[in-house]
């Protein structure tokens, strides 16, 4: 079957709600979708654009060029939205595959939250803090700040830092400020690892540890001696150095399914985006017109825009000949692993919404209970990055190795009924910040008219982070757009991330 017809639910005449969005409404002219005919039956026909992928790159692209007035179809291969940020059942819980949060500098993920109106079960900090427990000293810190311009507004949690020494101390705030003055756009920086460089300015092994990769681990999912530090550059200038408030921490007090797929997908419906699951994509090819042809089993469809926003092994897989100067380069961009410990006690061991730990491979931990639907006890995940070591693991070693490490850092699980432990896996989890991976990272735009490219893993100038993901797709969207020159005043505007 050969469709020129997304078969889009129509707009019914209804016009989207433009309250908060910049530009102001679109007219009912603006929202004629792009390249619409009609059958030999008078039914609306035709995809403008083709989105394949329905994480958060996927969606936010789909969204975006459906508010432009596009028709827009998005394919999504697996049997939910949401890409690696999902939710599933086991028994009467509901399990986030991984630990997901962000920073209030993430204006473009909690654009995307305002977008399907999730922003509310997602909150940030009023101010960020976080406790940092030593298991081998048995003690607890806290990362937190004061409401003071920067750098102040980190100086007197630094001061009293129980984890480092007074020297360690001085010698991180001037480790700072040298890290304030590097321009993370630059290429010389991309291929240095932050390691080297935190040696060259004084950092200990102690330092390191305690601090830097506490902060590095979780958002680049790598240790400071295999990290681009033009990526670390990028974490620590943005998060930390740019405004007060920008490290604030935010994450999601339900299923993350409730948001990235339930409302996502509600709002691509009230959008009027076709969205279709289970159904992969086989390949994209030219059609005589100089559109685009996407098969998928038993359908063809096509569009005159295709945005590709899948990982970077099937984007290689499904580019057309010439559409990049070097396709495979995608395929010397690494993956790396993210591993999830689950742990049900039968009561409360943990008081704190979440803490980090040092000298104990147990990295960070966050109390699920309430998002998850327990009725009784406590859920426990544990977020472990950088998990090459672990990721094929068996359970049960995993549960020998972990179970007394959270009885070191919580006296209060000594004694409690494990009820049930359980891993997620997240093996291609994220790209790999190793240094040199900037220049292998491609932009929005491809060589073939009207194909373009979103994903974490392309030029945002983040990290694998949901930020990259989300900035990614209102990039491919623009670069879309702007080609077919149809309105892009609604679109997010962000700084650049080197800025």
């Amino acid at each position: 079957m050969v469709r020129k017809a997304a078969g889009n639910p129509p707009l019914h005449g209804r016009v989207p709600d433009c309250n908060g969005r910049r530009g102001g409404c679109m007219t009912r002219k603006d929202m004629q979708p792009e390249g619409l005919i009609e059958d030999a039956e008078g039914r609306s026909a035709g995809a403008a654009a083709v989105v394949v992928g329905g994480g958060l790159a996927g969606v936010t692209t789909a969204l975006a060029l459906a508010d432009a007035g596009l028709r827009v179809t998005l394919l999504e291969g697996r049997p939910r939205l949401g890409g690696l940020a999902f939710s599933f059942q086991r028994g009467a819980l509901t399990v986030d595959n991984g630990q997901h949060v962000y920073l209030r500098c993430c204006t473009a993920y909690r654009w995307f939250l305002d977008r399907i109106e999730g922003a509310h079960l997602a909150p940030v900090q009023e101010r960020l803090d976080v406790p940092v427990l030593d298991a081998d000293r048995n003690r607890l810190g806290r990362l937190r700040r004061a409401a003071l311009p920067v750098p102040l507004h980190l100086a007197a949690s630094l001061a009293t830092y129980p984890h480092l020494s007074v020297a360690e101390r001085a010698k991180v705030g001037r480790a700072a400020l040298a890290l304030k003055g590097l321009d993370p756009s630059d290429p010389v920086l991309d291929g240095q690892n932050f390691g080297s460089w935190l040696a060259r300015h004084g950092q200990s092994a102690r330092a390191i540890e305690a601090l830097w990769d506490l902060v590095g681990v979780a958002t680049l999912n790598a240790a400071a001696g295999d990290a681009s530090l033009g990526l670390a550059a990028m974490v620590f200038k943005t998060g930390l150095l740019s405004e007060p408030g920008a490290a604030d921490i935010g994450w999601a007090r339900v299923p993350l399914g409730d948001l990235h797929d339930t409302l996502a997908r509600k709002a691509l419906d009230a959008a009027g985006v076709r969205t279709e699951l289970k159904a992969r994509v086989t390949s994209i090819s030219r059609t005589e017109n100089g559109g685009w042809r996407v098969e998928v089993p038993g359908e063809t469809i096509e569009a005159k825009t295709v945005v590709l926003a899948v990982p970077q092994h099937e984007t290689h897989d499904l580019l057309p000949d010439g559409a990049l100067d070097q396709p495979d380069r995608l395929l010397d961009i690494d993956t790396a692993p993210i591993l999830n410990i689950h742990v049900v006690y039968d009561r409360k061991v943990l008081k704190r919404p979440f803490f980090a730990a040092i000298g104990t491979p147990v990295q960070w931990v966050f109390d699920r209970t309430e998002a998850s639907g327990l009725a009784e006890g406590q859920y426990l995940a544990l977020s472990q990055s950088i998990a090459q070591d672990e990721i094929d693991a068996p359970v049960a070693a995993l549960r020998e190795r972990y179970l007394p490490e959270l009885e070191r850092l919580l006296p209060a699980a000594h004694g409690a009924e494990v009820r049930d432990f359980f891993v997620t896996r997240e093996r291609t989890a994220t790209f790999a910040p190793t240094p040199g991976v900037g220049r292998l990272r491609p932009g929005a735009r491809t060589n073939a008219r009207g194909l373009y490219l979103a994903g974490a893993w392309t030029a945002t100038g983040w990290p694998a982070t949901m930020e990259s993901a989300v900035r990614s797709g209102i990039s491919a969207a623009e670069a879309a757009l702007s080609t077919l020159d149809r309105p892009r005043d609604h679109l997010f505007a962000f700084e650049e991330a080197a800025a």
